[in-house]
């Protein structure tokens, strides 16, 4: 028994527990001789339950969230099992979930570790945070400097600076600033413009106007929280993280809750077709390419460290053009209730559900399910390989 590797023991566990046949082979591991812990911070697509030990109303420790997951324990993840940063972290080596921060159950001894600061429906901008009272990404930073004080308690300082120098530091985040802070007030940008008035203020027909009008208030806008972002950034790797995953933002245009309630054009009304919203994703390609061009230029000054950028867009693309290709049937809306707009509070246990969340990218109506997460993070393989192996 000694020489059944303690990975391969919990990669049997985890399939047995989730009722998913081993031949899946989903849970994939690095077959190089690395082990290092993971820490994370973000929004909804990577808080594993911190928002359960704040006041906010924003959270998702309840059913159905969790369904799959081992127990079927709902931990505050939004989906129905994993997400991408548990993926991560046993890719990496860890053999426990990632923990929350604030969570009761954190140990500081375990290495490799998986521990998560983020906090749904947090951002860039404090402001987007504050609307639900959730951490801001600031908060965050402080929470791992407390985390770095425990550590270095708990194990010493020469410990805890190896532990956290080859660890890997998972940012995602910035799809709740455009959800909750640009797009409503683009929104009511467009009602006023001229182009749109003499449209009768039907901009949902009018896609030149959304065009002319969304561009350069984006773009402006999308600079501020670059300027943000890689002030927080520039912390971590004070704070002495040399190995760092950025994520992009997903193809919002195609989240089932923007399809729902962003103006749709002229094709897709006429159509009554449920399919992406082609503007709102060109704003995610814009931003994207900012971004990268700005993380180049940040490992350009920092070439003590590596950094790597997380793609959502091709792969969420790619499963929802060719989802007979994955397995899928639905892609336009989550498993849960109609899947239009239920997320948080809205999918809960009176809500119906999908009896195969597999056939679904979408647990709710913004977050993926774990088969498309496991997707997702298969598309980054050779970034992620790039990161841990420098």
């Amino acid at each position: 028994m000694s020489s059944f590797p303690l990975q391969s023991l919990f990669f049997v566990l985890l399939c047995l527990l989730a009722s998913h046949q081993c031949a899946e082979a989903r849970y994939l591991q690095t077959s190089k001789e690395l082990f290092c812990s993971v820490y994370t911070f973000g929004d909804s697509f990577v808080d594993p339950g911190n928002n359960d030990f704040i006041n906010t109303p924003f959270r998702s420790n309840f059913p159905p969230y969790g369904r799959e997951f081992p127990g079927g324990v709902s931990t505050g993840r939004f989906s129905n099992e994993l997400l991408f940063p548990d993926i991560l972290a046993y890719y990496v080596g860890a053999v426990n979930y990632t923990r929350p921060y604030l969570g009761p159950r954190l140990d500081l001894k375990e290495s490799p570790t998986a521990v998560s600061f983020a906090s749904a429906t947090s951002g860039f901008d404090p402001y987007t945070a504050n609307k639900t009272n959730a951490l801001q990404l600031s908060d965050q930073l402080k929470s791992f400097q407390q985390y770095r004080a425990r550590l270095e308690k708990a194990i010493g300082k020469k410990k805890a600076d190896s532990q956290i120098e080859q660890a890997i530091f998972y940012v995602n985040a910035g799809s709740d600033d455009f959800a909750l802070t640009i797009y409503p007030t683009l929104l009511q940008e467009l009602t006023m413009s001229p182009i749109c008035i003499r449209a009768n203020a039907r901009i949902s027909s009018n896609i030149a106007c959304i065009h002319i009008s969304l561009s350069p208030l984006a773009k402006i806008q999308a600079k501020i929280y670059m300027l943000i972002f890689f002030q927080s950034l520039q912390r971590l790797l004070e704070q002495g993280a040399r190995k760092i995953a950025v994520n992009g933002l997903p193809p919002l245009g195609c989240i089932p809750v923007g399809v729902t309630l962003l103006p749709q054009p002229a094709k897709n009304i006429q159509d009554k077709a449920r399919t992406c919203i082609g503007y709102v994703n060109a704003i995610s390609l814009d931003f994207n390419s900012m971004l990268q061009e700005e993380l180049e230029d940040l490992q350009s000054q920092h070439p003590e460290a590596k950094i790597v950028y997380i793609d959502f867009v091709e792969p969420l693309l790619d499963v929802i053009q060719n989802p007979h290709e994955y397995g899928y049937t639905e892609v336009n809306k989550g498993c849960c209730g109609t899947g239009f707009s239920e997320i948080g509070t809205q999918c809960n246990a009176t809500t119906s559900l999908c009896s195969d969340s597999d056939k679904f990218v979408f647990w709710d109506a913004a977050h993926p399910t774990e088969k498309t997460y496991h997707l997702i993070f298969r598309s980054n393989l050779a970034a992620i390989d790039d990161l841990i192996g420098s």
